[in-house]
């Protein structure tokens, strides 16, 4: 049995600081409040991080932990990901201290339905009116607050968040344009059944540069690869986006999780380095590679057959009449 955490809520296999709780894999699966404390606690989705300008019209508006990506154009802007529903205030004065204005948002997508990327899309659709658009295989879930997740939907006391109308369905390629920004959305299902990858190309002193959101995967505590699966087809899913990871060819990527791509110490490097710290195109490699080994690991071991069981002891001879 695992004794610590190595796979995260939000999408991706990982292991998690010294500092966070040794929890078996079983028990994270049998306990969502466990779970999302554990993860809300180690990963520092709640605490407050400074925004920065990443290249060109990307910049960063998230939580210590969490990926939230503000996309300025001269016809307003573009959120990919929020975060936690007690995070929206945090998020509003970051977008504030980067110069620019949370009601001129006009378009909000994510990179999947979960609590942590998608938990304060109500409260951003309130206060600007935003166009929300969410991949065709997640859009039940965005509006039903979780109901309809194939792995919390019956514990959205926990897993659950604030419902959100979608205003524009998505489909595998479609692209969303605001100002000169082109985003294409790949539909790269796993994770959750509308777990969307995200690409564009920015320019930044002149030069272009490919830039990549993946996801879809990782997977939680709970979830089965393997027979009827956690969904039906789930296998299959798994193994078409990772292949689509695999050809994607990026300069810079960004994630929905900061550690997944090293965001404290891209920041740290692009004080001197600008945007050349997040050009990374052998770390992308690397994160993808290893999200298939973790998805081989987690289908091996479902496979895998029990141990047989201890022998039993026989008896001793004439035990039956020493027992009378």
């Amino acid at each position: 049995m695992r004794t610590t955490l190595a796979i995260c809520l939000a999408a991706a296999t990982l292991a998690l600081p010294a500092s966070a709780l040794a929890q078996s894999k079983e028990a994270l699966a049998k306990d969502n409040n466990l779970f999302l404390n554990t993860m809300r606690r180690a990963l520092k989705w709640e605490e407050k991080a400074d925004p920065m300008k990443i290249a060109g019209p990307i910049h960063f508006v998230g939580t210590r932990g969490l990926g939230v990506y503000l996309i300025a154009t001269k016809d307003g802007h573009i959120l990919l990901n929020t975060a936690l529903p007690t995070t929206g205030q945090m998020l509003v004065d970051s977008i504030r201290k980067m110069g620019f204005a949370p009601e001129d948002i006009r378009v909000i997508i994510d990179s999947h339905a979960h609590v942590e990327h998608v938990g304060t899309h109500s409260y951003f659709k309130d206060l600007s009116k935003a166009t929300v658009a969410v991949m065709d295989a997640d859009v039940a879930v965005m509006e039903d607050g979780g109901r309809t997740d194939f792995q919390y939907g019956t514990d959205t006391k926990t897993m659950g968040f604030p419902h959100v109308k979608v205003d524009h369905i998505l489909r595998d390629g479609e692209t969303v344009r605001l100002g000169d920004v082109v985003l294409t959305a790949l539909h790269t299902p796993g994770h959750t059944r509308g777990a969307t990858t995200w690409m564009t190309t920015i320019v930044e002193g002149g030069k272009a540069y490919t830039v990549v959101w993946p996801d879809g995967a990782g997977f939680n505590p709970g979830y089965k690869m393997t027979g009827v699966g956690s969904y039906p087809g789930i296998g299959d899913d798994y193994r078409r986006t990772l292949h689509r990871l695999e050809m994607l060819k990026p300069d810079i990527w960004l994630t929905a999780h900061t550690e997944w791509f090293d965001f404290d110490g891209k920041r740290a490097k692009a004080a001197t380095q600008g945007v050349a710290a997040f050009v990374d195109s052998e770390g992308y490699r690397h994160f993808v590679s290893k999200q298939r080994r973790a998805f081989e690991d987690e289908v091996d071991e479902e496979l895998r057959p029990p141990p047989p069981a201890p022998p039993q002891a026989t008896p001793a001879r004439g035990g039956a009449q020493q027992a009378r």
